[in-house]
């Protein structure tokens, strides 16, 4: 039986697509899990599970030299995970921004395999708060070192197949790699449906393209339900609210609405390719739970397969007549949407056989 190291770096125990991994390998290996803590905690063993949690906390109250020196002394201490662990694969579900090569440098001298699962577009997405010089400076080291990042791995995965696409023309890499988007857990059957759009999601996004499309919509007889966060950001927006909710609780809540909006900015950059190629937890949720979704026509991964089988609305906010028409429209042909999500939505949910091309790709 294989051994597995996961590194889940800054995510938490229970993120949906880590947990996953982790789950899934320990059906058929033994899994050593490091993760995330907000508190100390000790490491413990389950269901052929080493969890191993990292403590770590910054205050938005530090300053820049007391937060790097945080993450210094969180980075140690797993290179020293990586250094001490016994296994023959370690699966990296991000990088360690102040060693992004050591660990896959510990690994290939312990003459082990290396799994690289790439969430985010990283030279862009990596400190995307930049500007100006700096920022060109960033990514073009970036590159240098995610170049160095792949050629030093085993296998890859991404979550979509435009993002593999892009990053191996650009690279001229050629290494084997699955496709593993962000499935939903669970399928439910929409028993009740209102004449509302809601907004999914525990992070701030900025939605100021989409706000006059939304106060239209109002207008019109929609409400806007935004499930999982509270923010002052909505004020000019009437609008409900959910706090955050267990997974189970909304896709329920997330199957009563009539459309779920999936179109932002998660920085000013419209261009940003981290959500060019994305196709984030809320999208396979929504089609999960019987919600059609509105997507950004610049959300190419996304509005490839909204138009492909007929699931939702692809938009451009910035043309608002335009927009509200397709809303509307689709929500009069709704019908058809309904049966075009059900006749497909087995394809957007984690199952046993996703489940067992993604344990073959890893073990073999």
């Amino acid at each position: 039986m294989k051994k597995i190291l996961i590194i889940g770096y800054y995510h938490s125990k229970n993120d949906k697509r880590v947990f996953r991994t982790v789950k899934a390998l320990s059906e058929k290996s033994q899994v050593a899990y490091q993760y995330l803590s907000s508190e100390d905690s000790e490491i413990y063993f389950e269901n052929n599970i080493k969890y191993i949690p990292i403590r770590f906390n910054i205050n938005l109250s530090d300053n820049s030299l007391k937060k790097a020196i945080k993450r210094i002394k969180s980075d140690r201490k797993i290179l020293k995970i990586i250094k001490n662990e016994d296994f023959d694969i370690l699966y990296m579900h991000h990088f360690l921004p102040i060693f992004p090569l050591k660990p896959f440098k510990i690994a290939k001298k312990k003459g082990k395999e290396i799994v690289y699962d790439i969430h985010e577009y990283h030279p862009e997405n990596f400190l995307n708060c930049l500007k100006g010089k700096i920022k060109i400076i960033k990514e073009k080291i970036m590159w240098n070192i995610f170049r160095k990042q792949l050629e030093l791995s085993d296998k890859l995965i991404f979550v979509s197949k435009e993002m593999q696409k892009d990053i191996y023309e650009k690279l001229e890499i050629n290494k084997p790699y699955l496709i593993l988007p962000n499935f939903a857990n669970i399928s439910l059957k929409a028993k009740e449906k209102r004449k509302e759009i809601s907004f999914v999601g525990k992070i701030n996004r900025n939605l100021d393209d989409e706000k006059e499309l939304i106060k239209e919509l109002i207008k019109k007889g929609f409400r806007f339900k935004i499930i999982g966060m509270d923010s002052n950001y909505f004020d000019d927006i009437p609008h409900e609210y959910t706090a955050f909710l267990p997974y189970n609780k909304m896709m329920k809540e997330l199957s009563k609405s009539s459309f779920s909006l999936i179109s932002f900015n998660t920085i000013i950059n419209r261009s940003y390719k981290n959500d060019i190629f994305s196709l984030p937890n809320k999208y396979y949720d929504s089609i999960a739970a019987e919600t059609p979704v509105i997507v950004k026509y610049t959300f190419q991964s996304m509005a490839k397969e909204v138009e492909k089988y007929g699931i939702g609305v692809v938009i451009n906010p910035n043309n608002l007549e335009e927009s509200v028409e397709k809303i509307l429209k689709a929500y009069r042909n709704y019908k058809q949407l309904l049966e075009n999500i059900r006749k497909y939505k087995s394809k957007f949910v984690w199952n046993k056989e996703k489940e067992e091309k993604f344990i073959n790709f890893i073990l073999d």
